[in-house]
């Protein structure tokens, strides 16, 4: 048998192609609108915690999403492999597109309290929920659909949809910024990226009802009848439980650390830790997001040629070789200030190690109240990097900038009132040490080096490209029509869901606690490494493999 699709009774390749593209484009597009506006979520959805908490909160609350998404991909892909790939794509965009524009519609905390964030995270479930049944339906359907020799070309077009979906969201939110001014934006204006979706919403239905089941689907239907049990087959027999084991540790894991750091964390670190203007970070994000958008495509196109593994190890490898010099550059063309003050006037605290908690508050309720935390939170709220260094025993812990010493203070026993005031002291103090020194509060626009700033996030695109644009030919050529819905999206949303969902907050937090700026990194260095491991011992190459005969 062959996976050529035959298509006298249906809609053309082009219209497959074209249709489940843009279907999947419109959530990815739903999906991104949030992390691109997490620090205004912040401000209105988490009134009650401090600056450096409640944007921790937003990307947890942003990661929540990608959290359910195995969940999902568990539900959608029994489905998918038990009802059809067409009827459950139709499914999850309705989901999504309806939990995106009740986010639109929520009030925030100063008007129900609470009950805000609670519904914030619902929704934000529920469309990482449609997400994980998604993006397996879409690729499945367009492999389905390919001659084999294409197969890598044209599953490269959804792969390019998360990047039109960025650039959607994008582009809607720098557009309405600009109509209506940075203030009423952030006061009310950023409901409108969500709202919009109910356009998007109608518009992906009508054109998704013109497709057709998948011709696999159809002759398996035709030959297997209801005979399958997906969760069984895919999970408990070794013959498909390898490949799934493969799939997540040999490419999805490296997914959701390359992509993620390319597209998502390396705009946290210009806006949250270089001090970036939101505005400038947008317009940054949005030309290397625009120039890359093909990449997906001619990596898909390169692997029909070269084979899928040698094209997604690249990937991975020049991630590896970038990510530390890549951000370290970064910090250099992006806030030449903050790169030369610290080479001058290094900042350090002083501290007995007993006196130091782990600065990370998931639910923003815990006090930290020793001159140690006091000292470190100072410096985290004003974006400075810093080391730690041991202080006798008992002693109190000093800020020292270059050669100037700023003392803190231990809130220990104060009330409410009290430890914010010193708080704000500390904060003053060293605010005015570090003005003294050089420490910029913000980048300037006028010393940020665009062209060498874009050069250096396009070495990143480049490297998630290069992983990503194979992957959707890969994983259908991994597994059997029987349960290949069910199979795929479970490491799929696994890699890109908790590795990636997670990889903005876990290595802000770790920034955070830290002190050092580039700590962060090894986060998506540890999980890059695995899969590198992994996919050179155990991966197979699966280029060209017929759809119908896999398992057999």
């Amino acid at each position: 048998m062959t996976d050529v699709a035959e298509h006298r009774d249906g809609p053309g390749l082009k219209t497959v192609v074209g249709a489940s593209a843009a279907g999947t484009a419109f959530e990815w597009y739903d999906f991104f609108v949030f992390g691109s506006l997490a620090t205004v979520i912040a401000k209105h959805f988490f009134a009650d915690a401090g600056e450096t908490v409640s944007y921790i909160l937003a990307l947890l609350t942003f990661g929540l999403g990608f959290v359910v998404r195995p969940l999902g991909a568990l539900v959608f892909g029994w489905f998918g492999d038990r009802t059809g790939r067409k009827t459950t794509f139709l499914v999850t965009i309705t989901m999504m597109g309806l939990a995106t524009v009740a986010i639109g519609l929520l009030p925030d905390f100063n008007a129900i309290g609470l009950a805000a964030p609670i519904l914030l995270l619902i929704m934000r479930m529920l469309q990482g929920f449609a997400l994980g049944g998604e993006y397996g339906g879409a690729a499945i359907y367009v492999a389905e659909h390919s001659p084999p020799r294409k197969r890598g070309l044209l599953t490269g077009w959804i792969q390019t949809t998360a990047a039109m979906g960025l650039i959607g969201a994008l582009a809607v939110i720098l557009i309405t910024r600009a109509i209506l001014g940075s203030e009423a934006f952030d006061e009310w204006g950023w409901r409108i990226p969500f709202l919009l979706s109910a356009l998007l919403l109608a518009v992906s239905l009508w054109i998704r009802l013109k497709l057709n089941e998948s011709p696999a689907y159809q002759r398996m239907e035709a030959e297997a009848g209801e005979n399958r049990a997906p969760y069984r087959e895919a999970f408990l027999t070794w013959k498909n439980g390898r490949f799934v084991l493969i799939a997540l540790f040999g490419i999805m894991i490296a997914q959701g650390a390359v992509w993620y750091c390319g597209y998502f964390y390396t705009r946290f670190f210009m806006e949250k830790v270089l001090k970036v203007g939101t505005n400038t970070v947008d317009q940054l994000v949005l030309m290397v997001t625009v120039a890359s958008a093909f990449l997906y495509i001619f990596f898909g196109w390169l692997s029909d040629r070269l084979g899928r593994k040698p094209v997604m190890l690249f990937g991975m490898i020049l991630a590896l070789i970038a990510f530390f010099p890549g951000f370290h550059a970064l910090t250099r063309a992006a806030n030449p200030a903050l790169a030369e003050a610290q080479a001058v006037s290094p900042v350090t605290v002083i501290a007995d190690p007993a006196d130091c908690s782990l600065l990370f508050d998931p639910i923003g309720k815990a006090v930290f109240t020793s001159s140690c935390d006091i000292a470190r939170i100072a410096l985290s709220n004003a974006g400075i990097p810093y080391e730690t260094t041991k202080a006798v025993a008992g002693s109190a812990t000093a800020i020292r900038v270059g050669g100037v010493d700023v003392a803190s203070v231990d809130g220990g026993g104060l009330d409410a009132a009290a430890l914010k005031a010193a708080r704000t002291d500390v904060e003053t103090r060293a605010r005015a040490a570090l003005t003294a020194a050089g420490y910029p509060q913000k980048a300037d626009p006028a010393r940020i080096n665009m062209p060498l700033t874009f050069g250096i996030l396009m070495i990143f695109m480049v490297a998630a490209c290069a992983l990503y644009g194979p992957q959707a030919a890969a994983l259908v050529e991994l597994f059997p029509t029987r349960v290949r819905y069910t199979a795929m999206s479970l490491p799929y949303n696994i890699g890109t869901g908790w590795v990636g969902g997670l990889l903005p907050a876990a290595s802000f937090a770790l920034v955070a606690a830290s002190g050092n700026i580039y700590f962060g990194l090894w986060y998506s260095v540890a999980f890059t490494v695995v899969a590198v491991i992994v996919s050179l011992i155990w991966l197979p190459e699966t280029k060209g493999r017929d759809l119908d005969t896999i398992g057999d």
